[in-house]
């Protein structure tokens, strides 16, 4: 697909991933609907950005959040055809903890919002692909998700974030056979150690630690090169139902 016939939903768009996916889209001269929680973020975006992006606050834990951000979406490009599944959060804690057992309603939310979250947006998504007139690959749509290294490398205090990130991996090749039928594609990025805001609140000295630990280059990933990544998917027809991971060649260690 040309990234210039993008209309696009990106969760998690007001930062982070997200916002470099909507960036990428813009520059490439598609459309962008930024679907997030922080409205002041999506807002200003917007305002930078101009016409060619709407924000709509929307919370993917949310069943009538989500059709109604799709709703709005459509309403303002006339359909969608590109979906960024970025919304996620990384909540680190122990089985057994200082507080004593791991908080179940902590892990319900992880999964609730990185997994449950995206395969959410995607039953909406499809529900509006289905009817766009295919281009001359026959395509009507693309899926990227985000999935983590911790999918297969989780560390220690991660069985939440991971256990969500491997069931959007797990899902990737299902979801890409049955939406082969209408045309439409579906892959996920496993980004390792990226310079987002969940790693924007930890100290200098622990955040060039980290980068420290990937093989090559040794730096934090950066939120452009994940939407370099997520742009090829897009406009390279053949890419389907694959899970790819953009790390660095790092593999996590235990703790």
């Amino acid at each position: 697909m040309n990234l210039a016939d993008s209309m696009a939903i990106v969760t998690g768009g007001a930062s982070g991933l997200g916002e470099a996916c909507v960036r990428s889209i813009v520059d490439g001269g598609g459309r962008a609907a930024i679907f997030d929680v922080q409205a002041d973020k999506g807002e200003a975006l917007v305002k930078e950005l101009g016409e060619n992006v709407v924000f709509v606050k929307t919370d993917v834990t949310s069943d009538e959040s989500v059709q109604a951000g799709v709703n709005k979406a459509v309403d303002t490009f006339g359909s969608i055809n590109v979906v960024v599944n970025c919304a996620g959060i990384g909540v680190a804690e122990k089985i057994i903890g200082r507080k004593g057992p791991m908080s179940m309603a902590m892990f319900e939310k992880v999964v609730q919002l990185n997994l449950i979250g995206t395969m959410r947006v995607i039953r909406y998504a499809v529900e509006q692909m289905v009817n766009n007139t295919p281009n001359d690959e026959g395509e009507r749509g693309v899926i990227v998700n985000t999935g983590s290294a911790a999918a297969t490398d989780g560390q220690v205090g991660q069985p939440a974030y991971s256990a969500s990130k491997a069931g959007v991996v797990g899902m990737t090749l299902p979801v890409a056979r049955e939406c082969a039928e209408y045309g439409i594609r579906c892959c996920t990025i496993n980004p390792g150690i990226f310079d987002t805001p969940m790693l924007a609140q930890l100290p200098e000295s622990v955040r060039d630690a980290l980068g420290k630990m990937v093989p090559f280059p040794q730096r934090l990933g950066r939120p452009s090169e994940y939407a370099q990544l997520a742009r090829h998917i897009i406009e390279n027809p053949m890419l389907n139902g694959e899970v790819i991971r953009l790390d660095g060649s790092i593999r996590m260690a235990a703790k």
